[in-house]
């Protein structure tokens, strides 16, 4: 009786099982086909909606390595299961786990799409990739059980080819999206790339935009801002869409610097929800900044070969002699900051990269006497970021001392270019920026002459050259 009773029970049991998975298959399969019909009722507008789309949508960079991980080893553990069983019991699994987690990526970069207001060519090319990656993987999931009976059948093998060659192709799509649609491409071979990737500026390849304010844009913007992707309408892969501006009007105010919308988000505080370039990405240096401020004063011109009060030598990448390893004054350093306000900040985790001297929190109160405390650490210090800080030819004097510096800012400042003579002893110095100062040409000549010195900024000082018939500026040599 007990045994009649158990067999029931356990019938019974297995009986609602095979009555359920068919419902949990119709529920599954409702949910993957809304995820992927979401397009076409919330098409991508452009237009930043609620943060909490955002908030989760982000989490697609995080989700969407599993499918990809998942897709590369299914048809490898199918091969295996042409050996034995047991792997083709485990490749049914996977497939399955690659279309439910394909299915969740596409959910997560939907909202992150249309959340952020992401749109462009390749942010609808990498939507669309994905979709046909799940509609493939489910054709694979239905063709299955065929190829499992007649091993002859070539249409799963088929699907199967068609899946990676998606997969490749959507992610890279992607990687264009996050690095740029260079990235395969920036350290092409140059012949090669005239050919396969043609510049953008090729109109005007020897001016100014396109050999130093371009090669800003396309590293640090055009990920967000190009056919790629266009965050608020803004594309700025070309000098023509540089001009056109967004959705929020003009981002080039020529002649206007600080009435242009792109200086003004690049020089925000990094913590103001403004801040551009969003989203992590590498912010400007204060190089960059300053050659594309003096561009747009000088009128933002498409071909103009020099700007009046920056000269720039071709620059040659060579490797830089170690400083040293400052480990050893650790303390020492950690004290000055607290006491001074002035930071040392480590070029990298290695120690011989040296250290880079930062006075944006102080600079109203620091100057040459601070300056001279700090020669300790003089060897060191690769980088002295002294912008608009109270510090003068004196200063300059001390600042010959430090014989590893690389990058000297002293635009803002109180130094006239009386003992800039000095600095020849610096045989480091590639960058050198005096803009805003009162340095005249005959204290500025000197430095032109410096086989080293590859950036020497003028812009608004009495040495800034007067403007010739046709607005060049010659480069040091």
């Amino acid at each position: 009786m007990n045994v009649a009773a158990t067999v029931a029970r356990t019938a019974g049991d297995a009986l609602r099982r095979a009555r359920l998975i068919p419902r949990l298959w119709i529920g599954a399969g409702c949910v993957g086909i809304s995820i992927l019909l979401l397009p076409l009722f919330f098409p991508l507008d452009g237009k930043p909606h609620a943060d909490w789309l955002q908030f989760f949508g982000r989490f697609h960079p995080l989700v969407v390595h599993l499918p990809i991980g998942l897709i590369v080893i299914l048809p490898l553990v199918e091969f295996a299961g042409t050996r034995r069983q047991s792997f083709r019991e485990v490749a049914g699994f996977l497939l399955q786990i690659s279309l439910a987690t394909c299915v969740v990526s596409i959910l997560f970069g939907f909202l992150l799409a249309y959340g952020s207001g992401g749109i462009g060519t390749t942010v609808t090319r990498h939507m669309r990739g994905g979709i046909l990656l799940a509609i493939e993987l489910l054709l694979c999931l239905a063709v299955r059980p065929s190829w499992l009976r007649a091993q002859r059948s070539r249409l799963y093998a088929i699907l199967l080819t068609a899946v990676l060659m998606t997969l490749a192709w959507t992610a890279h799509q992607g990687g264009s999206l996050t690095h740029g649609s260079d990235y395969l491409t920036r350290y092409m071979p140059a012949t090669l790339k005239r050919v396969l990737a043609p510049s953008a500026v090729s109109s005007h390849p020897n001016s100014f935009f396109a050999r130093h304010i371009y090669p800003v844009l396309d590293t640090k913007c055009v990920a967000c801002h190009g056919t790629n992707k266009e965050q608020g309408g803004l594309r700025l892969d070309s000098y023509e869409s540089l001009m056109a501006g967004g959705k929020d009007g003009m981002v080039i105010a020529p002649r206007n610097p600080d009435g242009s919308l792109l200086l003004q988000k690049v020089t925000l505080p990094p913590t103001d929800h403004h801040f551009m370039p969003a989203e992590g990405r590498t912010p400007l240096t204060r190089e960059e900044i300053a050659r594309i401020r003096a561009w747009v004063l000088q009128g933002a011109s498409p071909d103009a070969a020099s700007v009046l009060g920056i000269f720039i030598a071709e620059d040659q990448e060579q490797a830089r002699p170690p400083v040293g390893d400052y480990s050893a004054f650790i303390v020492e350093i950690r004290q000055m900051q607290q006491s001074q306000g002035a930071k040392l900040v480590p070029v990298s985790a290695n120690p011989s990269d040296g250290l880079i001297l930062r006075t944006a929190d102080v600079a109203g109160t620091f100057d040459d006497a601070h300056l001279t405390k700090l020669q300790r650490f003089a060897p060191f210090i690769v980088e002295a970021e002294l912008a608009r800080t109270a510090v003068t030819d004196a200063g300059v004097e001390t600042l010959s001392q430090f014989k590893n510096l690389r990058a000297l800012h002293l635009d803002g400042t109180a130094v006239t270019g009386r003992t800039l003579g000095k600095l020849s002893s610096l045989s480091q110095l590639t960058y050198l920026n005096l803009s805003g100062t009162k340095v005249t040409s005959d204290a500025a000549a000197p430095l032109k002459l410096e086989p080293n010195l590859r950036h020497l900024y003028l812009f608004n000082t009495p040495a800034e050259p007067a403007p010739t018939a046709d607005s060049g500026v010659r480069s040091i040599q």
